[in-house]
């Protein structure tokens, strides 16, 4: 199996690039946010997962660990193939997943090609709770590498520590706060992310409190 190719970026396409090692040209599938970060006659590295079927074995790449252990996790739900998984990788940062998946937001898989209603909501059911790891060894490889273009690394760091600070809260209170806002008008995904927010500042507070440091939470970015 392989497990991981250096060489020369020779062609980007759509959806695929091909890596020429020492001669020999690999064809590798990728999500578009690891295509972004590729540049033509470059070096590269990417890590593989190698799929295997009768008629066929298909390289998948990328940038970093995270995004190979979320390839693999999302894989494992019935309904997500290897391309679909790639689709949401594209449309989604592994930060943006795991904060989606902790806040049941179905709306935000729907933004993935193949990804409707039905696949999304089993999605986020079969993935709950489920918190993606990579050993640290990965993490050290990767930490100069910014996980998605539209965040910046500090970003990034504070969003994963609050999925992280999220797991040992009361998951009722954090999910009627949450519920109360959406009902306000909020989108599912933001109201998480400012009722996570009021739980790390005031882990002690009882809901009605905690909306109201949410809603602070919005205002402060008005």
């Amino acid at each position: 199996m392989i497990a991981k190719l250096k060489g020369i970026i020779d062609t980007i396409g759509e959806d695929y690039c091909i890596v020429d090692v020492n001669g020999v040209g690999y064809l590798v599938f990728v999500s578009a946010k690891t295509l972004g970060r590729l540049q033509l006659k470059m070096p590269a590295a990417l890590l593989i997962e190698t799929v295997v079927r009768e008629d066929s074995i298909t390289l998948f790449g990328f940038v970093d660990a995270l995004e190979k252990e979320w390839f693999n996790t999302l894989t494992k739900v019935q309904g997500v193939g290897a391309k679909v998984g790639l689709s949401i990788l594209s449309a989604l940062s592994p930060m943006q997943l795991a904060q989606a998946v902790n806040a049941q937001d179905k709306n935000s898989f729907t933004r993935a090609n193949g990804v409707g209603p039905k696949l999304a909501a089993r999605i986020v059911t079969e993935l709950k709770g489920k918190i993606v790891t990579v050993p640290i060894v990965e993490v050290a490889k990767d930490i100069n590498m910014a996980l998605d273009d539209d965040l910046t690394p500090k970003e990034e760091t504070e969003a994963y520590e609050d999925t992280l600070a999220s797991r040992d809260d009361d998951p009722t209170k954090m999910e009627d706060a949450i519920s109360a806002l959406v009902n306000l008008g909020y989108q599912r995904l933001e109201a998480y992310k400012a009722v996570n927010q009021a739980m790390i500042k005031a882990p002690d507070a009882d809901m009605s409190e905690l909306i109201r440091l949410a809603l602070k939470e919005f205002a402060m970015k008005d």
